[in-house]
């Protein structure tokens, strides 16, 4: 299988999922669209995943190929590939999809649980996953449910964290991928918005309460990818 993956920032790779394709001999390419990257045809890979970034899916002015970058998910998803966003891929796949991004009520940041939606419990991509369990989120935006999509999952602090489009759209609002050395990246490099609120933990509890989660989620993950099309 073919695999290409979009990059928004230095700091937020693919954590546990280039494990996974390492592990089964799948051939990755890449954009680094902050590098300048141009993006490929959505007929040159079989399966795309789109990681996350601190900028936001509304600031085009700022950031100017994220009109390319919608595009080309648009794209992708009428040629029928694989589309799997995390965090601002999500975002950015739930925008082409029709759905209004916006700031949500609470930003997420730290290691809080998820509970599963009965009809994601019931769907055989999701069904290998407990009700509920702990992840690692770092968000501030959020968006409804795109219309006749599935949704996944809920958490206190955020409504929607997840979706399933037909049966290969895939975006989840929460970092399954993430590995001690992507999460020691993304709070070194955004510890600015490490502010005391209801939902944001501080750095030490982040990087200390980890290891407890680290291959529950990476496990998830790897079975979420065995699982889709």
């Amino acid at each position: 299988m073919h695999i290409h993956a979009v990059f928004h920032v230095e700091f937020e790779g693919l954590g546990s999922i280039a494990h996974w394709i390492r592990t089964n001999g799948h051939q990755l390419s890449e954009t680094h669209l902050y590098r300048g990257h141009r993006l490929p045809q959505a007929t040159d890979f079989d399966r795309l995943i789109i990681m996350g970034g601190p900028m936001n899916i509304y600031e085009e002015d700022r950031y100017p190929w994220l009109r390319d970058e919608k595009v080309f998910i648009r794209e992708a998803i009428h040629r029928n590939r694989t589309v799997v966003g995390i965090c601002l891929g999500a975002q950015l796949i739930a925008d082409v999809l029709g759905a209004r991004v916006f700031a949500g009520p609470h930003k997420e940041i730290g290691w809080f649980p998820i509970t599963m939606t009965d009809q994601a419990r019931n769907h055989p991509l999701f069904s290998f996953l407990p009700e509920r369990f702990t992840v690692f989120h770092w968000h501030g935006d959020t968006f409804p449910c795109p219309e006749g999509a599935l949704r996944l999952a809920f958490s206190e602090g955020c409504e929607n964290q997840g979706f399933l489009y037909g049966d290969r759209v895939l975006g989840l609002q929460f970092h399954l991928e993430s590995t001690p050395e992507s999460v020691d990246l993304i709070t070194d490099h955004c510890r600015d918005e490490i502010l005391p609120a209801g939902y944001i933990q501080p750095a030490e509890l982040i990087r200390s309460q980890g290891p407890a989660h680290y291959p529950v989620i990476n496990q998830a993950m790897a079975g979420i990818l065995d699982r889709l099309p």
